[in-house]
């Protein structure tokens, strides 16, 4: 049979994660994917509803490829349940529905398309993928979305939990954590982990640390299921993280793909576009402020620091006279000094609701990023070559924050961890008016031009791409 006869029979199964920064990457790869294979080949995007409805409603028709159609799963919420208002309740209830969710949406894209399932792309979360392609005979290809040093925590939780919490006992425990009987010091740091040297025990995610949430139960059978995996597929540059992380990952997995960042918009990777609305005006004010001038804060969608960080940091940006764009959601605004907005709408600073982020760090007049680190807050930021100040809030972030802090140089964690003051203003100084500061602007540049490459026509990104498209079309 024919590679195009073939390809016929293909169909693509992508199960998404349907929180945080997950699914747009995931889409992102999905689409170019879907652009450049067959198009006899079809996919089927599994996805929340919830999440499915704010994805493709901000998404133009012309940029979803013809053979890419999303389907709808269960997000686990029981009928007339009122939620209480924790973001991880909503994550616990998803996970009690899987993987029976993603089964039922898969039999309905089989029924329509008439096609068997021929390859799984799941979040790499989605641990029991594994299990469901085994029992299909198809190969299945996990992306991993957050930062590589990520994934080698989860992958070693085993040896963490029972080399740095000895106290340690398993799921079945009523243990808790955190007194000094129960670790190491916070301060120490991994070196049991191969490339993770300058990581501390206080970075690891809370999934790794000893907890029994169901997110934790799934991410710590990562080390358990690499066997499974046909080719496991990072949202990253192999370019940029140690020597040996890359290597250890390497000899884990039969094939290890560094296809790029899937959010930030370089040249040459073609993605879905991103937004060119500027409803809210930032683009046009920061077209009238000086190059590199302008501080730019989002901690991100789903979290914020607490209400004396937001004053600290009000007060600390009143005070600096840094010029600054601060996206807010509007029901944060209440945590602000009185007179604070009223006041900085007439001097150095706009306050919006939402920013397109991604134009926003490309702009000339961005001179740093005060970010809650998230992965594709940081990737932004980097392929812009623009420094941080990082004030990590949970999970991912804080190893994300190490990254940028001591293993590339290109900004700083936030002293002590919370916002301050005096720490804002040290960190605003640091950054934009010490020689320590232009150090940090030129590791941005630097790295920015590193990926760039990696990204370009004979980059290594676009050979890894190029390896997942034949993986999908020849296996």
């Amino acid at each position: 049979m024919s590679v195009i006869e073939s390809s016929k029979q293909r169909h693509v199964a992508v199960l998404a994660f349907p929180f945080g920064g997950h699914v747009e990457p995931l889409l992102n790869l999905v689409c170019r994917l879907a652009s450049s294979t067959s198009p006899d080949m079809c996919f089927s995007f599994l996805n929340s509803e919830r999440s499915n409805n704010v994805l493709f409603s901000e998404k133009s028709e012309s940029n979803i490829p013809s053979n890419l159609k999303h389907y709808n799963v269960s997000d686990g919420v029981p009928k007339n349940h009122v939620l209480k208002g924790h973001p991880m309740e909503v994550v616990d209830l998803f996970l009690k529905a899987t993987p029976a969710n993603y089964k039922i949406g898969i039999e309905k894209a089989v029924a329509e398309t008439g096609k068997k399932v021929t390859c799984l792309i799941t979040d790499a979360f989605l641990v029991f993928a594994g299990e469901m392609a085994q029992n299909w005979g198809v190969p299945w290809i996990p992306l991993w979305i957050p930062m590589p040093c990520n994934l080698s925590a989860h992958i070693y939780t085993d040896l963490i939990r029972g080399e740095l919490f000895p106290n340690y006992v398993g799921l079945e425990s009523d243990n808790q954590i955190g007194n000094d009987d129960d670790c190491l010091h916070e301060d120490n740091t991994l070196e049991i982990v191969p490339g993770l040297s300058a990581m501390h025990i206080a970075d690891l995610p809370e999934e790794v640390v000893p907890c029994d949430s169901l997110l934790s139960q799934m991410l710590s059978q990562m080390g358990r299921v690499l066997h499974q995996m046909t080719a496991l597929v990072l949202n990253s540059y192999q370019e940029i993280n140690p020597t040996l992380l890359n290597n250890d990952l390497k000899s884990k997995v039969p094939k290890l793909l560094n296809v790029g960042f899937l959010t930030a918009s370089l040249p040459a990777v073609p993605m879905v576009a991103p937004s060119s609305s500027d409803a809210t005006g930032c683009l046009s004010w920061l077209d009238e402020q000086p190059a590199s001038s302008v501080a730019y804060i989002c901690f991100g969608t789903i979290g914020a620091p607490s209400p004396n960080e937001m004053i600290a940091l009000a007060e600390a940006l009143e005070v600096s006279g840094v010029s600054f764009l601060w996206s807010l959601k509007d029901n944060f605004k209440d945590l602000l000094p009185s007179g604070f907005v009223e006041k900085i709408t007439y001097k150095h600073g706009k306050l919006v609701p939402w920013a397109p982020q991604a134009q926003v760090l490309a702009h000339t007049a961005i001179g740093m990023f005060i970010t809650h680190s998230g992965t594709n807050s940081v990737y932004e930021s980097v392929a812009n070559g623009v420094p941080m100040i990082c004030r990590p809030l949970f999970g991912d972030q804080r190893m994300n924050g190490r990254m940028v802090d001591d293993v590339w140089g290109i900004g700083v964690k936030i002293e002590g961890g919370i916002l301050t003051k005096s720490g804002v203003l040290k960190s605003l100084e640091l950054v934009l008016g010490s020689e320590q500061g232009k150090k940090m602007r030129e590791k941005a540049r630097a790295l920015k031009e590193i990926i760039a490459e990696a990204a370009g026509p004979l980059g290594s990104a676009v050979q890894d791409f190029t390896t997942l498209v034949d993986i999908i079309s020849l296996h």
